[in-house]
């Protein structure tokens, strides 16, 4: 088994077919996309391929050591995580195809209307997995 990061993107990522704005969806829209998620996860909870996962508030701080005890709060001028990570799940599969498979279902989730999204996900393999792509 290997463990992969999904991250769901606000942006950086290329845009999203059905590229409505989270903020702009009704209740409804919102409720059936967070559904969606867990029942993906459920599903995955089932086959033993879930690990983990967690949406992100649009809030953080970036920490720096800046000598002993002197924790320093810098905020910028670098692209920061708030502006750019939404939410992660980390998986854990039997190969890098599994993976890509997990990560086309899970950018079905529906959005605006109702209509898949159909965004980018960024895979990222856990430190120590060295994917084999086939393709």
């Amino acid at each position: 088994m290997a463990k992969y990061l999904l991250l769901k993107h606000y942006r950086g990522a290329p845009a999203s077919v059905n590229d409505v704005p989270m903020d702009q969806w009704t209740p409804e829209e919102v409720t059936a996309h967070i559904q969606y998620m867990r029942d993906f996860a459920d599903r995955l909870v089932e086959t033993g391929e879930f690990v983990s996962e967690q949406a992100l508030s649009p809030e953080g701080t970036f920490v720096r050591y800046d000598g002993e005890g002197r924790p320093p709060v810098t905020d910028g001028p670098f692209a920061e995580t708030k502006d750019v990570i939404a939410g992660w799940m980390l998986i854990d599969v039997d190969s890098y195809e599994r993976a890509v498979e997990l990560a086309g279902e899970l950018s079905a989730a529906p959005g605006a209307g109702g209509k898949p999204i159909h965004e980018w996900l960024e895979l990222r393999p856990c430190y120590g997995v060295t994917p084999s792509v086939t393709e």
